[in-house]
């Protein structure tokens, strides 16, 4: 990966997170001090944000480790397995943050239920996020599968001249 993608994708990451943490010391201070107004339910819809949000900033901070180990060449080794698990994590928490957001939302849209149905196809489609990175985790530990037989071989040729 070279020097100019690393620090764009560090770059959009630190605004993204930047960003987050903005928002979401705004849904507290909104939480702490308006009251509840209007029909929607807004202090649960207001905490179920701030943990989506939480869940966004996670999955962040565990891609800008992943930057760093490639960077550092590094990127293919069982390292990596945690950040990798800790996002599949982030985004099935994500997911449930969302399908929560329809339950509370649902009530509201009994005259017109398609909503709900869209919203929970939205949650299965984060869901699916989640399995499309555990697909590329597997792609990975077959990687770092290779790159250790590899280094093996390599250490019997050695010996072997």
């Amino acid at each position: 990966m070279g020097k100019l993608a690393v620090r764009a994708l560090r770059a959009v990451l630190a605004m993204v997170l930047t960003g987050t943490v903005f928002v979401q010391a705004l849904m507290v201070w909104a939480l702490a001090t308006d009251p509840e107004d209007g029909s929607l339910p807004l202090t649960p819809l207001r905490v179920v944000t701030i943990l989506g949000i939480g869940t966004v900033q996670v999955a962040l901070v565990c891609i800008w480790r992943l930057v760093t180990m490639v960077q550092a060449g590094t990127v293919f080794s069982h390292a990596a397995f945690r950040y990798v698990d800790v996002i599949i994590g982030a985004i099935v928490a994500a997911a449930l943050v969302w399908f929560t957001v329809t339950a509370i939302n649902a009530p509201d849209q009994r005259d017109d239920p398609g909503v709900t149905v869209i919203m929970a196809g939205i949650g299965v489609a984060i869901l699916g996020g989640a399995l499309l990175v555990f697909v590329l985790r597997m792609l990975l530990a077959q990687a770092v599968a290779r790159d250790v037989e590899a280094a093996r071989m390599q250490a019997e040729l050695d010996e072997v001249i």
